[in-house]
């Protein structure tokens, strides 16, 4: 394809694969990453050795555009706090929701990145959300992307296409698909320098990633790995 695309790029494990995915796809991509005040702050630096190293993989790096990064840690803290934005323990709401939802956060991260790319010509925006094997957060659901998607279209009279890549995979299926975008190397640069862990901890390298081990991101994260790895056994 010669569409140009803008990845929403985190550090993490699916939006970097997100990105390989879009690399293997698409002529030109580019990538946004957002700092909302988050506890894994950590994540934003990891995003540039995860471009590096995919630059480095088949003709990628003459598809990788420039990097753009949007400060909203005001406009969240004015919002409120959560679990993910302070030292709060990660729990369950009353409502059934995990403390670690951001109200809004995805739903804005697509509107700055449909602004960017309405800026820069990308048609595509590419988001790592997933309904299948996720932590419970609403604004990560297919009929949320789409709606969102027709509003994008609506509000800024273009043709917008939201891409979900890992909508329908589990975390199992994604180390899946990065093996299959580029192979052992991608899958060890994915492992060792993406980051999930809520608490941001990079103190251990765990067989599936650092992390604390033990909060949600970093049990799905692991299940996925081992699920995955039983698998090519």
């Amino acid at each position: 394809m010669t569409d140009r695309a803008l990845v929403l790029f985190s550090g993490g494990q699916d939006s970097a694969t997100c990105l390989a995915w879009a690399l293997a796809r698409y002529q030109h991509v580019e990538t946004v990453g957002f700092a909302y005040g988050q506890r894994h702050a950590i994540e934003l630096g990891c995003r540039e050795t995860l471009r590096q190293g995919m630059a480095g993989i088949a003709d990628w790096g003459g598809r990788l555009g420039p990097d753009h990064m949007v400060d909203m840690t005001s406009a969240m803290a004015a919002v409120g706090q959560t679990a993910l934005t302070s030292e709060t323990e990660i729990a369950t709401t009353g409502e059934g929701l995990p403390n670690t939802f951001v109200p809004g956060r995805n739903l804005l991260f697509l509107t700055y990145a449909a602004a960017i790319a309405y800026r820069r010509g990308l048609r595509r925006i590419v988001a790592g959300v997933c309904e299948t094997d996720y932590s419970g957060y609403p604004d990560c659901r297919d009929d949320t992307v789409k709606a969102m998607q027709l509003a994008l279209n609506l509000g800024m009279q273009r043709r917008f296409v939201l891409e979900t890549p890992l909508m329908w995979r589990d975390k199992s299926a994604t180390w899946a698909l990065a093996k299959t975008l580029g192979g052992d190397t991608l899958v060890e640069l994915i492992r060792t320098e993406s980051h999930s862990c809520y608490l941001g901890d990079r103190t251990v390298l765990h067989a599936w990633g650092y992390g604390c081990g033990t909060c949600p991101a970093c049990q799905l994260r692991r299940s996925g790995w081992e699920r995955w790895s039983e698998e090519r056994t």
